[in-house]
């Protein structure tokens, strides 16, 4: 029976296809293009039958990209001011409105905000690398102003962030997680572990919003969560099991394999031939996951109870017949799993949910990497600021939004008062269909093409 299973799978499986290799890409034509002519000397390009000048017939073409530091504008808003023409005892004057500034009064542009912005939450840049920035194109900017700026933009970007969350509650499925940062605290005269929180919606849905807390309890995801139903795929953390009971069933536990596997992984050398055992089985998991990646949500399900249900009860088995020492690494990972179970075999409902919560991890992975660069965050506002920014960002690169681009024109219109609905990144990407990222396409290929490896 087994290996009829995975004949089955192997048959339905698409063809591998042959990794390319590392090459020179096509360059964007939307790129300003520069002509260079080059000549050879009138003494050099005679006949040499003749003597007569030769005459260029055709140009041979190459391509050369180059790079010019990002340079730095100064607008001059001027006001028209009108008055008549005759007389009058009490004169009156008219004075053109300027348009609304993402920060009124203040000195950055919509432009140089997004950069400040896209720079500290999507590349990771301390302050101090943003005031260098600046002071390379001749502005000299303090970055404790420029922290101000960015808390102002965040302020901006409220009401859409909160829109964001409001559709990311409408999802089937959310994915969550968090990890922890250091926050200063005035009382201490140090800094203590607080925590961002990560919440991505599903397809219909397609926006990470993060949360900040100062702590890692219950409370923060359980107000995060108020009037959610659906399923909710995260770790095995203590804090959701109470969420899954105050909800009476409105929030459905899905675990995750990846999390389980680790357990697993790491008796391998403890207890090798029982760990490899359930190891092999969660690759043979992986590889229905595999087999159905690009089905409907229909078709994938009705795989994975035809193909991965038999090896989950096969699994389930096998871990009530062994007797293992529970204070081991093996009866740890034998705990975990037992403990997990159900939940871990909830994937297999619906189509729509996923074998593991890697999703969910990757956008853990900025937070990782900027707390490396500015180290903390100074207080709770400000954490709460940055999970807005970092809403904002991480949402355009999983909708292969230019952020730049987005943030430049969301700062513009924000102070306008105009409708939310059309500057949510997909919704704004649809109408504006040149600032398509990409590269994000790129490593999305990318991460498939090493998952199928």
């Amino acid at each position: 029976m087994e290996q009829l299973i995975e004949e089955q799978i192997e048959e339905e499986q698409p063809k591998r296809k042959r990794r390319k290799r590392n090459g020179r890409r096509l360059l964007p034509e939307n790129l300003p293009h520069e002509e260079v002519i080059h000549e050879l000397p009138e003494e050099e390009r005679l006949c040499p039958h003749d003597g007569q000048p030769m005459q260029a017939i055709r140009y041979e073409t190459s391509k050369q990209l180059e790079y010019e530091p990002s340079k730095l504008k100064v607008i001059v808003h001027k006001r028209a001011v009108y008055a008549c023409p005759t007389k009058h005892d009490e004169a009156k004057l008219i004075t053109a409105p300027k348009p609304p500034q993402p920060i009124d009064k203040g000195l950055p542009g919509p432009g140089l905000l997004a950069a400040m912005a896209v720079g500290k939450f999507g590349d990771h840049l301390p302050g101090y690398r943003l005031e260098d920035i600046l002071s390379r194109s001749g502005v000299d900017i303090r970055r404790s102003t420029i922290y101000d700026w960015l808390a102002a933009a965040a302020d901006l970007a409220k009401p859409l962030v909160s829109l964001m969350r409001e559709r990311v509650l409408e999802s089937k499925v959310i994915h969550t997680d968090d990890t922890q940062v250091k926050m200063i605290d005035k009382s201490i005269r140090g800094t203590r572990n607080a925590r961002f929180w990560a919440y991505i919606g599903d397809r219909g849905h397609p926006y990470i919003v993060y949360d900040f807390t100062e702590t890692r309890e219950r409370k923060g995801p359980r107000e995060f969560l108020e009037g959610y139903e659906g399923y909710l795929q995260a770790d095995a953390y203590g804090g959701y099991d109470g969420i899954y009971l105050e909800s009476s069933g409105a929030i459905i536990e899905v675990a995750c394999w990846a999390h389980c596997r680790r357990y697993w992984w790491k008796a391998r050398e403890q207890d090798p031939t029982r760990a490899h055992h359930v190891l092999a089985a969660v690759e043979k998991l992986y590889e229905v996951e595999r087999a159905t990646k690009d089905k409907s949500a229909d078709v994938r399900q009705q795989m994975r109870n035809e193909h991965a249900a038999p090896i989950l009860a096969d699994l389930g088995q096998w871990l009530d017949e062994q007797e293992l020492l529970p204070k081991s690494v093996i009866g740890q990972a034998a705990t975990y799993t037992r403990n997990q179970w159900t939940a871990l075999n909830r994937y297999l409902e619906n189509g729509d949910l996923s074998i593991d919560n890697n999703l969910a991890e990757r956008y853990m992975k900025p937070i990782a990497i900027g707390r490396k660069n500015w180290l903390f965050v100074g207080s709770q506002s400000a954490g709460e600021r940055a999970s807005q920014l970092l809403s904002l960002v991480n949402s355009c690169k999983e909708n292969r939004v230019d952020p730049w681009a987005y943030l430049r024109d969301l700062f513009a219109q924000l102070p306008k008062g105009d409708e939310l609905e059309p500057l949510l990144p997909d919704r704004w990407l649809a109408a504006h269909p040149k600032h398509r990222w990409t590269i994000a396409d790129r490593r999305a290929e990318e991460r498939t093409a090493k998952a199928n490896l």
